[in-house]
């Protein structure tokens, strides 16, 4: 396996130029040209990586992993975050049943792009089960990434990579079927639209339907996208698509399990034991749309201009359990309901050009570009009686019955937030040869941020700007073996309010990576070592509730440090390895430890065995160090969790897979980020493949 990436403009100058790579082809093969060209687009589309610019992965001067199309299969990842499970350095913090963050290096993930263009993903919350199969890979950025948002903390950059068309027609049909009435179809088509291929379509779609190990609840969701590409001129092609997901809950929680005794002691539950109510609901509306059109010039500079847009629509109903519980009565939880209605749409433009260009000898390239992206959230929340609702205030002793709460009266909806966000990016990256051996990689991102409107009562109106630099090295000792070096800013607006409602300034910062990218058994494995350093001031932080019953922050300053290990490729022609160990500190400006909801020490490993051409089974492993909630006093120990499969090609279009996760049954909180709730026990699914 080759662990590099072709550039994405050389793939494209080759494709649209056939004459640089064919000259030596006959008049036959040039006939052909228009084919050979799409083919070549299509095929080697890649995103840019953590710098904009072209780069294969171990001259990247900052840590990326991939996790393949393969990986997915394998290990059944239907949805989002069991797809990000396989990632290495990354946490999937599920601390609601409808509401997952993804973090790293101790930090949330507020960063998440697709195709390599996108939107801060604000406080960097996850709604509902996102579908993972529209996606032909995932690639995990690790640390502050301002090349390629203008904007994020010391986490990192998920970017997510469309499934685009093929360059023949084909594709497969998938049925699924297990624990807890697990069901799941789904379907992948590419299709020629023209005889040249000049013009093709892809379509994806996925249907499920499930109910839980956790008592009452149950989830649906139905998927499908279409993409359409093609080329226009010699030197030009288009793309768009469109995507939509309707993901349907019953049943799910607001909040986690109230782990915490009287007594001081904690408590611990059946995993099946949830704080929800049978009337609860949380129903989303997921919707994409882009175009992008590509043209390369004469000089083989590429310029592209898209647009892309998403919509998000849901309406929950929802009961929040908190408090202490009596040891022998089981009383003393309060309940609290909510109903909320949103809707949140935004439009990003982007335009950018890139390629190469020659300076003092050497080849070097370079990419420039402007975006401009707006937002508009919109929240209205349904009022209640507080007098005359059960389901308020002192309720049942825990665990009580799904229908023992009735549901509020609810009144008609009021505005309860109503913002509007603008960001405006200027950008540009070089990567510069200075040696044969050396080379640096320099940019800048400038952005103009403004934020107005109303959050619960409160007036909004922010207006920021930053210009950030980015920095790094690449050193080659030798074909096999990379040293690097990078450095950027961290800039991060904050969606978390202090006392008065109003929204807490920027986290700003600086983030360092040092590493070395080694290539063994020609480039079928990669070992990746990495240390990074990152300080953030006015980070927001819990600090207690308003009067009226509202979280507010403070900013506080905080430093990080640690390192990872990662190797990933092929050890033999049979077996593939993916294998992770990470460590992190993170300390606050007293100089004590702080983010202990983060596992200090994580180590994962993924092996996969081609047992015969016909037979591939593999093991998934992942362990963790202990974790806390320092503000709900909540503890839980370190644990580790196996998954495996086993798949068997009964010939060239059908195969039948296999798979069992938390093979050990081990029960464990899922997070501490606020407080979780139990993992998933011991569960399994078969799928049926079949490919024409």
């Amino acid at each position: 396996m080759k662990l590099t990436q072709l550039p994405l403009a050389t793939a494209i100058i080759y494709a649209l130029n056939p004459q640089l790579s064919f000259a030596q082809q006959t008049a036959e093969a040039e006939a052909n040209i228009e084919t050979l060209e799409i083919v070549g687009v299509r095929q080697n589309r890649i995103s840019e990586g953590a710098t904009g610019l072209a780069l294969e992965i171990d001259e990247t001067p900052q840590s990326i992993s991939i996790i393949s199309a393969e990986q997915l299969k394998n290990y059944s990842a239907f949805n989002i975050n069991d797809a990000l499970r396989l990632a290495p350095g990354i946490n999937v913090e599920e601390w609601e049943t409808n509401r997952t963050n993804y973090t790293s290096r101790g930090f949330e993930i507020k960063n998440t792009q697709i195709d390599g263009v996108g939107l801060p993903n604000d406080w960097g919350i996850v709604t509902g089960a996102m579908e993972a199969y529209g996606y032909e890979n995932i690639e995990v950025i690790r640390g502050a990434n301002g090349l390629l948002t203008g904007v994020g903390n010391a986490s990192g950059t998920i970017n997510y990579v469309r499934k685009r068309p093929k360059n023949e027609n084909g594709g497969e049909v998938g049925v699924s079927f297990g624990s807890w009435d697990f069901k799941r179809l789904q379907a992948d088509y590419s299709l020629l639209l023209t005889d040249s291929g000049s013009w093709a379509a892809r379509f994806v779609a996925a249907a499920e339907d499930k109910e839980s190990y956790l008592d009452g609840l149950g989830n649906n969701r139905e998927f499908f996208s279409v993409i359409v590409d093609g080329q226009l001129t010699d030197n030009s092609t288009v793309t768009a698509g469109y995507s939509y997901q309707d993901a349907d809950t019953d049943g799910n929680t607001w909040g986690g399990l109230v782990y915490n005794y009287t007594d001081g002691s904690q408590a611990k539950w059946d995993v099946s034991d949830t704080t929800t109510q049978e009337w609860t609901m949380w129903d989303t509306i997921n919707t994409s749309a882009f175009i992008e059109y590509n043209y390369i010039f004469a000089n083989a500079w590429q310029l592209q201009a898209s647009y892309n847009f998403r919509g998000f629509e849901e309406q929950d109903k929802l009961f929040y359990a908190s408090g202490k519980i009596d040891k022998d009565t089981h009383l003393g939880l309060s309940g609290w309901p909510g109903r909320y209605d949103s809707d949140i749409d935004a439009d990003l433009f982007e335009i950018k050009a890139f390629g190469a260009f020659e300076l003092f000898g050497k080849e070097h390239q370079a990419s420039v570009g402007v975006s401009h992206a707006k937002s508009d959230d919109v929240m209205y929340q349904h009022p209640f009686d507080f007098a005359n609702t059960p389901a308020y205030g002192p309720i049942l002793a825990f665990p009580y019955d799904l229908d023992a709460i009735p549901e509020p009266d609810w009144l008609a909806p009021v505005l309860y937030s109503d913002i509007e966000q603008k960001l405006t990016r200027y950008f540009g990256s070089a990567q510069l040869n200075i040696t044969d051996k050396l080379f640096t990689v320099v940019g800048f991102n400038t952005i103009e941020f403004e934020r107005s409107g109303m959050n619960a009562g409160a007036s909004i109106d922010n207006d920021e700007s930053e210009t950030s630099p980015y920095v790094g090295f690449t050193y080659k000792l030798n074909d096999d073996l990379n040293l690097y070096a990078s450095y950027s800013d961290i800039y991060q607006p904050q969606e978390q309010a202090d006392y008065n409602g109003q929204y807490l300034a920027p986290t700003k910062g600086t983030n360092f990576e040092t590493g070395v990218k080694a290539s063994w058994f020609d480039d079928a494995l990669m070992t990746t070592f990495a240390y990074f350093t990152a300080e953030q001031d006015n980070f927001a932080q819990y600090a207690g509730l308003t009067e009226d019953g509202i979280y507010y922050y403070k900013g506080v300053s905080i430093e990080s440090e640690g390192y990872e290990f990662e190797v990933t490729g092929k050890i033999t022609d049979n077996i593939n390895i993916v294998a992770s160990y990470t460590h992190i500190d993170v300390t606050d400006e007293n100089g004590d430890d702080t983010n202990k909801w983060a596992p200090r020490d994580v180590v994962g490993v993924t092996v996969d065995y081609a047992v015969t051409d016909a037979v591939v089974v593999g093991l998934n492993g992942r362990w963790q160090s202990k974790i806390e909630s320092t503000d709900y006093n909540v503890k839980q120990g370190s644990y580790g969790l196996l998954n495996a499969f086993a798949r068997w090609n009964i010939n060239d279009n059908i195969d039948i897979q296999a798979n069992v996760n938390n093979i050990t049954d081990e029960q464990y909180i899922n997070s501490l980020q606020t407080v979780g709730y139990y993992g998933a026990p011991t569960n399994g699914s078969l799928t049926l493949t079949y490919k024409f």
